[in-house]
Parts: structure tokens; sequence; C-alpha cells
């Protein structure tokens, strides 16, 4: 695929995805209303247009055709009104569009994977075309007629052409605005018309659309006409017109009219009221204002690619490492540069001040995924029987998109868990125990510092404590002899291949996966932890960093090495004496503080190090901290807080699971040494 294709399948990505989604959250909102606004009427048929459009131009002819068809769906409901759906019928609408959305999901998952498009779009395209007859049927059997002339007079009637006798049955149609080549866009359906009908059995206007590109310009006045001997060989062009993706609309057109009302001929298909203004786009309504303020604010927007964000950072990056090895240069040493000092003091705040304008590019709110969430809840309530509301707390936090993309899957997987086993099957199960019959699931995000929290709590069963342990000595990752506490019980979830699911379902089970979650979390930094109160709920916690580039860290030292430990895990710092130490019945270090006892972790023993001091008073005892883990890590001394560029490790030093030895990556210091980044979750194992 050639650049300029690329470029036109990553814009064509971008704005389907953007579509898709404001489309899923209006059509969420309308359901919980059980109606569509006329607002919601005209941004739904607006974006099934802008997708077809969008899809006829990159040749996905399956996105094309169920796009088209939903459009021509709303543009019934449209010209007509909400009202024209039955009220038992609203719920297989909004199925109906769910069901588009997800498929244009999965046709946009095979795009981005380099996968074929689905080929077999008939069962769908059946369900729609059925709802289409059903809505009309009804529209023709009340004699609704009288609602579509009342709508008439919004839009101009389109100029009649005349239609020569000979060719009694006539197809006049109009291409999109600014489609761009329309003669050719015109004979590309003379093309598909002789296939099968005969030459002589068909004519249209104008001529010489094959050959003349003026003749675009009159197709932009007065449209295309078609014109055939017989009426089967029209009512099969029309079906040929549907299938196009750049028509905006059409209509029927006799010889001899027959007598009906002008505003709804009864000929006229589904988009027959939508070609009375075939000339114009439609005329804004009452949303004409938002519009305009909708415009202005896009025009102050701009999409940028992220890998170029990933570009820009590494080069703020360098930019800052560079600045600090100028500034702290040996060869400055001793020397009174008073200009070059507050020139250097100077470099530094712009540098600093363009490492956090790049960083804030990167950060997105947590929304677009909590959002998401809605969706899960909604089709695992029908699906399970279930009533269950979500609520979101914190939509506006905001993350690296590194990380927000990363923590989308474990979020998602958590909530399906306390829908499918967290929630309470039935609403009598859940009044006897004393609760609201309608369960809910709390999604929350919060900033702390560096990094975000992000809660998931259900108010459903909790965890049964006994049924676990018992199946986590079945698998034997647990001893029947020994007392483990609640905290250990719940760490058994996230081992790998743990569950308690007694049968097999669509949806995981308490702990199938959250090995999985729980290493998606790890891999961006974050930590996870899990509380529940058996018969109250569940709560999973995940602590994210806010961004994976630039963190802030204390730098340590250890003989002639150099350390960074992230501030964020650093708890306290203490200068003790030998008598501070106690020892346990292995033989092990410990610390108290606070009356609590902590392990002592030597630096110089845990990296097997020949330098380092190994008197606890002449180093310095660190307390750090991450999620339930809590150690004291002996080092030689404190080298001083800093902003730090994280470069991550070469990729074959996975092979020896490196990342779980509890290094995390590195950065290049100052004065152009190599600082090693530790994980503090995985520098020590109890």
């Amino acid at each position: 695929m050639s650049a300029n294709n690329d470029s036109l399948l990553e814009a064509y990505l971008f704005e389907t995805n953007s579509l898709l989604e404001q489309l899923d959250n209006l059509v969420l909102e309308a359901e919980e209303k059980d109606s569509f606004s006329e607002d919601d009427i005209n941004t739904i048929f607006r974006i099934m247009h802008t997708i077809k459009g969008s899809s006829a131009m990159m040749e996905y002819n399956s996105l094309m055709t169920i796009a088209h068809r939903v459009e021509d769906l709303f543009s019934i409901i449209r010209d007509t009104s909400i009202d024209i759906v039955p009220e038992e019928k609203r719920s297989d609408l909004f199925d109906l569009l769910f069901q588009s959305i997800d498929f244009f999901r999965q046709e946009i998952d095979h795009l981005q994977n380099a996968e074929p498009l689905t080929d077999n779009i008939d069962s769908l395209l059946q369900k729609i075309n059925t709802f289409i007859q059903q809505i009309q049927g009804k529209d023709t059997a009340e004699g609704s007629a009288e609602g579509a002339a009342q709508a008439a007079p919004e839009t101009p009637a389109i100029p009649t052409p005349s239609v020569d006798p000979q060719f009694p049955y006539g197809l006049h149609v109009f291409f999109d605005e600014d489609c761009g080549m329309e003669n050719l866009r015109a004979f590309m359906l003379v093309n598909e018309i002789r296939s099968f009908c005969q030459e002589d059995s068909f004519t249209f206007e104008p001529k010489g659309v094959e050959s003349d590109p003026s003749t675009a310009a009159e197709i932009i006045e007065k449209g295309f006409l078609l014109c055939f001997v017989r009426q089967e060989d029209r009512d099969s062009a029309i079906h040929t017109v549907t299938e196009s993706g750049f028509v905006r609309t059409y209509q029927t057109v006799d010889c001899e009219p027959v007598e009906t009302p002008p505003a709804a001929p009864a000929e006229t298909v589904s988009k027959a009221p939508a070609a009375q203004s075939a000339p114009q786009k439609e005329a804004p309504k009452s949303t004409a204002p938002s519009q305009d303020n909708n415009r202005h604010h896009k025009e102050s927007l701009i999409s940028v690619n992220l890998s170029k964000l990933d570009q820009l950072a590494a080069v703020v990056g360098e930019i800052v490492i560079t600045e600090s090895m100028v500034s702290s240069s040996p060869d400055l040493k001793g020397l009174k540069l008073d200009t070059f000092m507050k020139s250097a003091r100077q470099l530094r705040k712009l540098t600093d001040e363009l490492q956090d304008v790049s960083m804030s590019l990167r950060m997105v709110p947590v929304s677009s995924t909590f959002q998401k969430m809605h969706r899960i809840v909604r089709d695992m309530c029908k699906k399970l029987g279930k009533e269950v509301k979500l609520t979101l707390v914190g939509e506006d936090t905001e993350v690296d998109k590194t990380i927000v993309d990363s923590i989308a899957d474990p979020i998602m997987h958590i909530v399906r868990n306390s829908m499918d086993h967290g929630i309470e099957d039935t609403e009598e199960e859940r009044i006897n125990a004393g609760k609201n019959p309608v369960g809910e699931i709390i999604l929350s995000a919060r900033h702390t510092g560096s990094e975000v929290i992000i809660e998931i709590i259900d108010d459903g069963r909790g965890v049964n404590y006994d049924a676990v342990l018992k199946k986590a000595i079945n698998n034997g990752i647990a001893y029947p002899d020994v007392e483990y506490s609640h905290r250990d019980i719940l760490g058994f979830l996230m081992e790998p291949g743990f569950s308690t699911n007694t049968e097999v379902t669509e949806f995981s089970g308490r702990g199938v996966g959250m090995d999985v979650v729980k290493r998606n979390v790890e891999d961006v930094g974050g930590v996870i932890n899990i509380t529940s109160e058996p018969g109250q709920g569940m709560t999973t916690t995940l602590k994210i960093p806010l961004t994976m580039a630039i963190m802030d860290g204390m730098e340590v030292a250890v003989g002639t090495y150099t350390f960074t430990i992230p501030i964020h895990n650093i708890r306290q710092s203490f200068k003790i004496t030998t008598n501070d130490i106690i020892h346990d019945a292995s033989g092990g270090e410990v610390f108290k503080c606070m009356g609590e006892f902590y392990p002592v972790v030597r630096m110089r023993d845990l990296f097997q190090m020949d330098e380092g001091v190994t008197d606890v008073q002449d180093g310095i005892l660190m307390w750090l901290e991450s999620g339930d883990l809590s150690y004291c890590l002996f080092v030689d001394k404190l080298c001083g807080e800093q902003q730090v560029v994280v470069k991550p490790l070469p990729s074959y030093l996975n092979t020896f699971n490196i990342k779980r030895s509890g290094i995390a990556g590195c950065t290049i210091m100052g004065d152009g040494n190599i600082s090693i980044i530790l994980d503090v979750a995985n520098l020590y194992k109890p």
C-alpha cells in the first residue's frame, strides 16, 4: 500500500471510530428515553451518510451498503417522525442500531489487523430491509401520508423533468454534494444498468457523460435522468441506485403521473420525501446555532498521529538529557561563569516548560474508555436478565494516551466479571439481602500526584473466601494446613488459569484472565489490588502512572553504581543504627516503623554487587511501597531528586525476564552515565 493510501486509511479509521463512538453513546441515551429526539435522528442520518460516503471512496462495499440502508431507514423517520416506529418496535430499532454498530466495529478491526472484510452481510441487510418494510407498511395502512404532506412544505419540490413517451418510466437521480466527477459517477450507473438491461431499452440525460466533463455541472444542477421502456427494468435500476455509495436521493418520474398528493408520490421509494429537496442539502432546523458552535470548535482542533507524539517525546527527552549534560559538564567545575549559569537556569526553565507541553499533548481523558462500559453493561443486562446501572465518576481525569489504550481491556474484563458473577442473579436475591433491586457498578478515576487511581466497585455478592481457598488448594497453589489471610486468598484470583467458575459461559468468571489483567496493568508500570466484603461487593483498584515517558525519580548510589527509584514509591528515608535492625527466626533483617515491621532488602546483596557499604549506620534505609507490598531498601546514599526520561531496555533482554527481576528501564543522567530504573513491585518478593 502506498504512503498516500496509508494516510487515507488512517484518516478513514480515525473518523469512523470517532463517529461510531458518538453513535454508540447517542443510542444508549436514546434507549434510556425509549425514543429519539429530532436532533438524534438528524445526527444518526448524518453519521451514516458520512460513513457511507467515506466507505464508498475507500471501496469498502460491505460497510457502504449497511450504512446506506441505515441512512435510508432514518431518512424515512426524519421525513415523517419517530412516531412512524410503533412503541412495541422501538426496542427492535435500538437492537438493530447496536447490531449495525457492532458490524462496523468488527469491520474496522479487520481493517486495522489487515484482514479481509466480511463478504456476507445478507443477514444484517435483511433485518434492516425488513424493518424498513414494516414501518412503511404501517405508514401506508394508517394513511400517514397526511403526516408526510404536512412535512412537505419544509422543502421545495424538485422540478420534474420531461419524460420521453417511448421511455415512460423515469428515475431522477441526484448525487452527493461535492462528491466530484458527477459525469463519471453517472457513467458508472449506466454501465451497471447495461448488465441487466438492453441498450435500446433505456436512455439517459445528459448524453456523453463518459467523455464530456462539462456534463458534471448539468448533473449537479438538474440531476441525472434515467428512462426505461419497462417498469421492471426501472425497479432493477432502483436497486442499483440504492446500492451505490454516492447517490444522495432519487425519485421515480412517469410519463403520465398518477394522481396523488404532490407531497408524497405513491411510487416514490423510501427516499422520496428527501428527494423533494434534492438540489440542496437538508435545511438546518433548531440545531443551527449549536452546529455553528461545533463547527467553530472543530476548527480549533487538529488530529495528530500518536507516532508523531512519540517522536516528539523522544526528541524532548534527548533535549532534557543534553541540557543536563551541558550544565553538569566536568569541564565547568571550578570556573566562575555567572552569565553562563544564568543562561543555563533559563534554559532549564524553558526545557521544563517544553517537557510539560509535550507531555500534555499525550494526555487524554479516560471518558472514552469509561463510556464504552455503558455498552458492555447494557448488552450483559439483556443477555443475563439482570438490571444494573453503571455510575461514572471522574471521567475527565487525564492519562497518557498509551496507558489509556492499555488499560481499556483490563477495565472491560473487570466490569464483565462484576456483571456476570458479582451482581446477584435475581432481584429477589438482592431484596432478601436488603439491597436495592437494581445493582450498581461504579467506575471512578482520580489523580493522586503522579498516579491515577481507577476503581471498579460493585455492590454484588462479594468473594466467597472459602470457595476460593478450596479451589486454590485443589489447584496446588495453596496448602490445607496453612492459615491464609483474606488478602492472600484474593491474591489467588490473579494466579494463571485460576477460576471458581463451575460452568463455561460466554463471559469471564471471577479469576478467568485476571492474571492477564494483572500483567497488562503491570506492563504500564501500574499495580492492581482487590478488596471484598462477602455479601456487600467487591472493589478492584488500579494504580497507574500518568505517563510512562518521563517520571520524577530519586537517584541512589550503591558503590559506583547509580539507580533511580520512582518518587511515588518512596514513603520515607531513615538514617539508622545497628540497634534499629531486628533479626527474625530465619535470620532475615526487619525494621520497625509506625508500629509495623518491614523486611529489609540490601541492594548490594540483591544484585550480588562487589561494591557498597555493609554497615547499616553508614548507609540509608528507604521505606518503599507498591500496592500492598511494603519493605525497606538499604542503599549507600541518596544523590538527589530529578525528573528523568524513561528509556526502554532492548527487547532481547526480555528473554531473561529482566522486568520480573525489578528492573523497569533505564535513564541517562546529566554526566552521560546510565542509571537503572527500579521496579519496586518486582524488586522484592516476600
